[in-house]
């Protein structure tokens, strides 16, 4: 059997070997291990890698010869929307006025189908790029969680999916009305983390500090929003659950806050101090007792990157992002050099970040932070896994952990650009046969001369 076969999903997963692959292991050390042989059992799990030559295949397992492939593990997307494809997101509909015209349809009998539609195909695009499990921060309601509830039943293949809902934000702050539930006292906050975990989502996310997209003045991006006791508020509650909490966090101040209430992830960042560095390493106040930062750089450099004229962003969202941005590559840069946990996302759906650009995030922080490709391959596989808790199941190939990984054609650490079009990606156990996510050309073009 070759790589041949039009994907047709099979909700029973099917044995099969995959032999004579090149493995990065995608561990620390940059391992990896050549001409082995992968077997993957009828639960959807990795029942054994070891050499070619050693493994005895059963005779019921389906053979898949991959002679001159890459297998690494999936990649992991820390910051996702699936509201939105990534192309140029229309000024107009960012301002409060906008947000509420566009919350009328999506939320009406016509714009409900029209949106899961959306989310299951944006969903669709991040597997086909190789990405096997998915954070989303910021949702319109919950359709999101329930797209991931019918993944987790078998009835619809996807990436594995943790769902924050509804942001959490004050009045008119960032996201709101359109993807944010609002509170004005920690009581308040309290309530709309809970209500969140009522229906059934996995992670939280609030705005602690304003941000790009809906910015309307000078200044408002990276400017406190939330109080540090509404934050503590919503921290205690989806802590309490066992639930991790983001905060989208764009200035020094708006970082310590949020730290100092226990946020578990970073989203953006900002530069550092002595202060805040210390707070990531140790935060008593988290989940986990460390807080992580997820700089997504694909979000932010777009913007100062690229032309006005091109963009299509105001005049007042191009001088919030020329602040945020600088920020947030410096804090990158700080965060790897203090050896600070750093995850992976690309704040999907925003202006020019598409759904299946997770690779690009590795090439940006390789060229801005320090990383190196095998540190940047770590990180969106297996420190990612740790920074959401599910490293007992997926985000790195070992045994009797989920077949989530990626088959290419070159290794990804000597050349990146080769994520960029997955042979074969598995999912828990189920191939995506010859995935052929959509591109958008001139979005690609664009960026690959801003990067160049």
């Amino acid at each position: 059997m070759k790589f041949s076969r039009k994907y047709q999903y099979n909700p029973i997963v099917e044995p099969f070997a995959l032999s004579h692959v090149h493995v990065v292991m995608a561990d620390a050390a940059g391992s990896v291990r050549n001409n082995m042989t992968i077997l993957v059992g009828a639960n959807g799990r990795i029942e054994q890698i070891a050499p070619s030559i050693e493994t005895s295949i059963p005779e019921e397992y389906h053979y898949l010869d991959g002679t001159g492939k890459t297998v690494m593990p999936g990649l992991i997307n820390l910051h996702t929307h699936l509201f939105a494809q990534g192309k140029p997101l229309n000024p107009r509909l960012a301002t409060p006025q906008g947000q509420r015209m566009v919350s009328k349809f999506v939320h009406s009998p016509l714009g409900k189908p029209y949106l899961d539609t959306l989310v299951k195909t944006n969903a669709m695009t991040l597997l086909e790029s190789g990405v096997t499990t998915i954070r989303t921060l910021g949702d319109v309601g919950y359709e999101v969680t329930a797209l991931r509830d019918r993944v987790n039943a078998g009835e619809m293949p996807g990436p594995r999916i943790l769902s924050s809902g509804p942001l959490l934000a004050i009045p008119e702050g960032h996201g709101a009305p359109l993807i944010a539930l609002t509170s004005a006292t920690p009581q308040e906050a309290r309530a709309t983390a809970a209500a969140n975990i009522a229906h059934g989502v996995n992670v939280i996310k609030i705005a602690a500090t304003g941000g790009v997209t809906d910015a309307q003045k000078t200044g408002e991006a990276g400017s406190p929003q939330m109080s540090v006791e509404q934050m503590r508020a919503i921290c205690d509650e989806a802590h309490a659950h066992g639930i991790i909490v983001a905060a989208h966090a764009q200035s020094p101040e708006g970082v310590r806050r949020a730290l100092t209430a226990g946020v578990d992830t970073i989203e953006h960042g900002s530069t550092l101090d002595d202060e805040l560095i210390a707070l990531f390493r140790h935060n008593p106040n988290s989940l986990r007792g460390y807080s992580a930062l997820v700089p997504t750089l694909s979000a932010g450099l777009p913007l100062t990157m690229i032309g006005q004229d091109i963009t299509g962003i105001t005049d007042i969202q191009l001088e919030n992002s020329k602040h945020v941005v600088a920020g947030m590559v410096a804090g990158a840069k700080q965060a790897h050099e203090a050896g600070l946990v750093i995850g992976v996302g690309t704040d999907t759906g925003m202006t020019f970040v598409p759904q299946y650009a997770t690779w690009r995030e590795l090439e940006l922080l390789v060229r801005f932070a320090g990383f190196t490709p095998q540190e940047a391959i770590h990180a969106v596989t297996q420190v990612n896994a740790r920074v959401l808790g599910v490293d007992g199941i997926t985000g790195s190939l070992e045994v009797g952990k989920f077949a989530d990984f990626v088959v290419l054609n070159d290794d990804p650490y000597r050349n990146l650009h080769t994520l960029n079009h997955p042979v074969w990606v598995v999912a828990a156990g189920h191939p995506v046969w010859r995935p052929s996510p959509q591109h958008f050309p001139e979005i690609d073009t664009l960026l690959d001369e801003a990067y160049d």
